[in-house]
């Protein structure tokens, strides 16, 4: 009965340091390494290949690292993006290390500010994902028509299920360190 205490408190601390672990924000270098704000080299290689090779998160920063001497970050709406148009940004960064907070979710979109430079590829748009809501399900969730005799109900798991007795959830792996303290506890 002893090793209650130390065990549940373990499995406290750890619960908590996951939980706070997946609310940090991520600064991230955009291109993945210094210099990639530049014309593409080529039509595969362009920066909006490597946005979308990754996911982008509400409280995220984006990093620009360029020579602040001969080129800008621009944040535009989605027509200035496709047209290149520099002449209104919603935002204008020339400081050479540039450091934009994704405080929303939704597409951004961002062109060079150097004349021909967007024209010529140096341009990306990424889309940041909305804040996943506990408890699964939910008013945006697809249903289908009952009055449809074609359409298929999607099978999904079943949300995952609260353990009371220590507030943790049974679906995602702390059921298994829940039962190790409960089977501890009983014997």
């Amino acid at each position: 009965m002893g090793i209650i205490v130390p065990v549940l408190t373990l499995v406290f601390l750890l619960f908590a340091k996951v939980s706070h672990g997946a609310t940090n924000p991520r600064v991230i270098l955009v291109g993945g390494s210094v210099g990639s704000w530049k014309v593409p080299d080529s039509p595969n290689n362009t920066l909006n290949h490597w946005a979308e090779n990754n996911r982008f998160k509400v409280g995220d920063f984006l990093v620009w690292k360029y020579d602040m001497k001969v080129d800008s970050v621009l944040q535009v709406t989605k027509e200035d993006y496709d047209s290149c148009n520099t002449a209104k940004p919603l935002k204008q960064y020339n400081d050479g290390v540039t450091k934009v907070e994704l405080d929303k979710s939704g597409p951004y979109f961002f062109i060079s500010g150097a004349p021909g430079n967007c024209a010529k590829g140096e341009k990306i748009t990424l889309v940041v994902l909305s804040e996943r809501k506990s408890g699964g399900g939910g008013a945006g969730a697809p249903k289908a028509s009952p009055a449809s005799p074609t359409a298929q109900t999607p099978v999904s798991a079943p949300a995952p299920a609260h353990n009371a007795a220590y507030g943790l959830k049974v679906g995602n792996g702390w059921f298994l360190i829940t039962a190790v303290v409960i089977g501890l506890a009983m014997a």
